[in-house]
């Protein structure tokens, strides 16, 4: 299920990619008066160059070059916390005052058991959020690297064939 869920998460980051990578497609002009038929030639054969050069093809669709973070085991929450707290509550107030002091207890120490189990779960989920934000980041400046030094080496064998690349 994770597996899959992963997965779909990189797919969709990818796909979000597209769209600048896109727009970072090279604009070719044949300025020695190249016919069309040559000019495909030579983008062909300056494309397979350019990958073969940077180990990297604009074709493929985009992977992942590490994992995404993993989550970690949840640690508690509001429930677990309300629980443990009432529990430690009653034990301390029936220790204190007696039969009352230990339903006092109970109420305090669950409602606060509750409050900071709730508050320890809310910032793992933020930092597991941000762990992901942080990884999605570098996934996508890795490929936008790698794509750029493909298009360099793409427009410097045009250009050695005399095209004009921007």
């Amino acid at each position: 299920m994770w597996r899959k869920i992963t997965c779909l998460s990189i797919i969709v980051l990818l796909a979000c990619l597209a769209g600048p990578v896109s727009a970072q497609e090279v604009i070719i002009y044949p300025a020695e008066g190249q016919s069309e038929d040559q000019m495909e030639k030579d983008k062909f054969e300056c494309y397979s160059w350019a990958k073969k050069e940077t180990g990297f093809d604009p074709m493929e669709i985009p992977t992942a070059s590490a994992p995404p973070p993993k989550k970690e085991a949840q640690k508690g929450g509001a429930g677990r916390g309300a629980v443990v707290g009432g529990a430690t509550g009653a034990v301390v107030g029936g220790i204190l005052s007696g039969g009352k002091g230990a339903a006092r207890g109970a109420v305090i120490g669950g409602g606060s058991g509750a409050l900071l189990g709730g508050m320890r779960r809310e910032k793992q989920r933020n930092q597991e959020e941000q762990a992901r934000q942080q990884w999605e980041r570098e996934q996508g400046n890795a490929y936008m690297q790698k794509r750029n030094t493909y298009n360099r080496a793409y427009g410097a064998c045009l250009e050695g064939r005399g095209y004009t690349v921007k």
